[in-house]
């Protein structure tokens, strides 16, 4: 039998040859053209339009940019497509840490580029509320492909909070995002992606992310719902002494859903840290948790963690955690665990007053805590559901 990145790199070209560009798809180049699924959706993806607690929005719809504003002078947003031509190509920063011949998917992105967001905080800018973005597909059999480069100059401080959605009533589409993260000196960027697609939805992010000397690099991926298939697997490089890179994952995979996903963490400067978290619920859904350490540099402090949690017999959670030292003087270590409930923990709970179903409810959403600034109350509440289904699941 194949194994699941040989199945993937066969179907590549069909899949892509079976949905149309978002070109040829409708555009709303207005937020008042959308109607209250459309923001209600936004708002369950972690993008909340109406919010003063955000210092600037970008919403592209399929291939147009519906919303392109910030209000603060230390950060530049643009439309990627913007950018290439007000900096002559961003030849500094575009197809430097993802590779534009990595596979179909970036061949693609970089021979029919939708758009995506230009972002960069400009040096010693420190920014209290976050800037927030979204890609949402709103027509049906769309292929979006989107490239993405975020600067953080030198001693710089910002949190980005992406919401990537599909219209509620959408039944099939392609997202393709490559993006490229760069962390220079002193530099902190927070990044919170959050996926909410629709049940017969293919994601395919392509991403490389760089940090310099003392810059830190965080974050958190959330994907609640139901998908087709997800194939993500980032990977960052700590080139400068006492840098940090820390990626954590909250994943729910229902039935039906393939999710691919982890992270890579190359240390190559003395003094980097790296952290890998995963938590990873199936309850019918397949998922491959996957994380790979690289130290390369002395004095390095490297984790990894993978926990998974079935709630019914037929989903799979797949772990594979990975060290790898090429010198002798590092630090690194990883613990994996998957397993259903423990029948002591619910009957211990149930010692103290809970019945069977609260104190279910109760360790799911232990597992689940996500503990992320910023985000809006219609988020807080989507992982709520996502409890109430993980317990119909069980």
């Amino acid at each position: 039998m194949p194994s699941i990145e040989t199945e993937n790199r066969l179907n590549d070209r069909e899949l892509l040859e079976k949905f149309r560009p978002a070109s040829e798809a409708e555009t709303v180049d207005d937020v008042n053209q959308l109607d209250e699924e459309d923001m209600l959706r936004l708002k369950q993806s972690g993008v909340d339009l109406e919010s003063s607690n955000r210092i600037g929005t970008f919403l592209q719809t399929n291939c147009g940019i519906t919303k392109c504003d910030c209000g603060i002078e230390g950060v530049e947003l643009l439309p990627i497509t913007e950018a290439i031509k007000k900096y002559d190509g961003l030849k500094e920063y575009r197809w430097k840490l993802v590779d534009a011949d990595k596979d179909e998917f970036t061949r693609e992105t970089a021979e029919h580029l939708d758009n995506g967001y230009f972002i960069r905080a400009l040096p010693g800018e420190k920014v209290v509320y976050p800037l927030q973005a979204c890609l949402y597909i709103r027509s049906n059999d769309v292929a979006q492909r989107v490239h993405n480069i975020v600067v953080a100059e030198e001693g710089s401080e910002l949190h980005i909070i992406t919401g990537c959605a599909t219209h509620p009533g959408l039944t099939s589409g392609l997202h393709i995002g490559v993006s490229e993260f760069y962390i220079k000196k002193g530099a902190k960027l927070i990044f919170t992606m959050v996926h909410n697609w629709g049940e017969d939805v293919y994601v395919r992010p392509r991403t490389g992310i760089r940090v310099e000397e003392d810059g830190v690099f965080v974050s958190n991926y959330v994907s609640l719902k139901g998908v087709k298939s997800v194939q993500t697997f980032p990977t960052a490089t700590l080139a400068g002494e006492n840098s940090t890179a820390r990626f954590n994952s909250v994943i729910v995979a229902p039935e039906g859903s393939d999710i691919d996903t982890g992270a890579r963490v190359i240390l190559e400067a003395p003094g980097s840290k790296a952290e890998i978290i995963s938590r990873t619920i199936s309850y019918g859904g397949r998922v491959l948790a996957r994380g790979h350490l690289v130290g390369k540099a002395p004095d390095i402090k490297a984790h990894l963690e993978c926990q998974g949690l079935m709630l019914t017999e037929h989903g799979i959670i797949h772990a594979i955690p990975e060290l790898e030292a090429h010198i002798a003087d590092v630090d690194m270590s990883h613990e994996a665990a998957v397993g259903r409930i423990a029948k002591d923990e619910i009957e211990y709970l149930m010692a103290r007053g809970l019945d069977e179903e609260e104190a279910t409810s109760t360790i799911v959403r232990g597992f689940l805590d996500v503990k992320i600034d910023g985000l809006p109350k219609e988020l807080d509440d989507e992982i709520q559901k996502a409890v109430t289904e993980c317990q119909k699941g069980m």
